[in-house]
């Protein structure tokens, strides 16, 4: 923090525990302190805004900018906003994994991001002149400003002899959740992709507001219908954080094989799916089979095939099934030694692995630039990975190698996904083999202060999720924030088409896998 201080030119104070560093700093400083920090190496988390005025009289109205620091702490920058003018310089020029962040403050709290290259609105895609922003808090002592008229929606398109413009979605005619991708082609041959998602925005972050922990994490955890661990495993550990609680070592376990077992199922059906994108039949099938397998072996730990309302804070909200424990060892080594087979027959197929190769390439620069995550980051040659980088308890001294490619393209992430199913697959057994005894839940361990703010992450399927919550009175939620690793993902999947054939669409789409639902919450 001293070259920060130096940087901006005045002492900073820093409040917060040892591995997250909260500073106060004025709305101006905010680019050269992202650009100190990016300096440094530090990453993009998520960008916010928070409004502590409905909490406290004296409370502000603020953005905050939170960066992950190598083998250090999290910085969390906030700046105080002035309400009647809440703007603040856009990061989006010096930082572009920030720029749907930016976007969505925007849409959602009347925040301006002067500067920023993009201001069209993300989420809602017809805002309503003078009505205040859905998550400001309004009341007959609080002065809100009415909002800014928007930039209407243009979709984004090349220009010139020969492109034209081919619209598709946002119904599509397979089962899949609504999204329009707006390409500009010349002949079949893409020229720019505009995605605009946020068709299925549920207003989960305002539907939280004043209930208690317990409540609010039966919505939480289903932004997603197929990250529920990762997601309630974020929440659960940003209310451990806020109330010094400490979870049982059955559960801390626990946690570990489920989160696992949602890896192992997801990654087995992304597999399939990509089979499904270049109409791989046997694939299709002979994986859909080996995943829904999986998802008989999660209602036998849970009773529930998608693992949903197991975690909670203090640990787990029940137990697992001693009976589903003991059927994992047997049944998951049967099941890699298949999954392993028919990867061998798909690599062995010249068909198949054509369509892949050098197919919706994101370079290393590209991919660190956007902040992809996840398979998509790995993929690149990026090992980022929040179980090794900021290892939750529950990984600390497991052995786990990151597996990483450095193509970047549809191959490679086939290959990332096939080397961490292996790798899920053994963590599972040994962990079911070796789960301490003991209770599975605990009370929380005090009362979380009002207004006191955290945030955590867990490493999900498609990469890092992260939460970021402030407590009310009477631990209750006053401000949630979840940024899923589908949300940073989308301008990858974006930059990643151009330079291919349209028919390749479908094969890059399904090479990231990314979940529209927990992108628009």
């Amino acid at each position: 923090m001293t070259m920060l201080a130096a940087r901006l030119g005045h002492p900073i104070v820093v409040s917060g525990p040892a591995d997250e560093h909260l500073l106060h700093i004025g709305r101006d400083e905010l680019p050269r302190a992202v650009e100190t920090l990016s300096e440094a190496g530090a990453r993009h988390v998520m960008l916010l805004g928070v409004d502590e005025r409905g909490l406290d009289a004296d409370g502000d109205l603020a953005v905050e900018e939170v960066m992950a620091l190598p083998d250090g702490p999290l910085v969390r920058l906030r700046a105080a906003l002035d309400p009647a003018n809440p703007t603040h310089p856009a990061i989006t020029p010096l930082l572009p994994a920030a720029q749907w962040d930016e976007r969505e403050a925007y849409d959602l709290f009347g925040i301006v991001p002067a500067g920023h290259p993009d201001p069209r609105p993300l989420v809602h895609h017809e805002p309503r002149p003078g009505e205040p922003p859905a998550l400001l808090k309004v009341g007959p002592a609080l002065s809100v400003e009415p909002a800014a008229p928007r930039t209407p929606f243009h979709a984004f398109v090349a220009h010139g002899e020969g492109v034209y413009e081919l619209p598709v979605g946002p119904i599509h005619a397979g089962v899949i959740e609504p999204g329009h991708f707006r390409f500009s082609a010349v002949g079949e041959s893409v020229l720019h992709l505009d995605a605009r998602l946020f068709y299925t925005h549920r207003g989960i972050e305002k539907l939280v507001e004043g209930r208690n922990f317990e409540s609010a994490l039966a919505i939480a955890e289903r932004a997603c219908g197929v990250d529920t661990v990762t997601h309630a495993t974020a929440f659960s550990r940003a209310v451990e954080r806020l109330t010094a609680t400490e979870v049982p070592a059955r559960a801390v376990k626990a946690r570990v094989l489920l989160a696992e077992m949602e890896r192992l199922y997801n990654h087995v059906g992304d597999l399939g799916n990509m089979c499904a994108g270049v109409g791989f039949n046997p694939g299709i099938s002979r994986l859909g089979w080996a995943k829904e397998r999986l998802l008989r072996l999660n209602e036998g730990l849970t009773g529930h095939r998608y693992l949903t309302s197991t975690v909670a804070p203090g640990g787990l909200r029940r137990d697992l099934d001693p009976a589903g424990v003991a059927a994992l060892d047997v049944a998951i080594l049967d099941l890699d030694r298949e999954v392993r087979g028919i990867v061998r027959g798909l690599v062995r197929s010249d068909g198949f692995m054509s369509r892949l190769h050098a197919t919706g390439i994101v370079p290393l620069a590209t991919a660190r630039r956007l902040g992809a995550l996840g398979v998509a980051a790995r993929a690149s040659g990026d090992a980022a990975d929040l179980r090794l980088d900021r290892p939750a308890e529950g990984y600390t001294g497991m052995e786990l190698e990151i597996a990483t490619h450095t193509a970047g393209d549809a191959a490679a992430r086939f290959h990332v996904r096939t080397h961490e199913v292996a790798t899920s697959a053994r963590l599972v057994r040994e962990l079911a083999a070796h789960l301490p005894a003991g209770p599975v839940r605990v009370p929380l361990a005090q009362p979380a202060a009002p207004g006191a703010s955290t945030l955590a992450g867990a490493e999900g399927p498609r990469g890092a999720s992260w939460v970021w919550l402030m407590a009310g009175r009477d631990n209750t939620v006053e401000r949630f924030h979840l940024r899923t690793a589908s949300f940073a993902n989308w301008p990858v999947v974006a930059a990643a088409v151009p330079g291919n054939l349209v028919p390749d669409f479908p094969l890059i789409n399904k090479s990231f896998e990314l979940c529209y639902a927990c992108t628009d919450r």
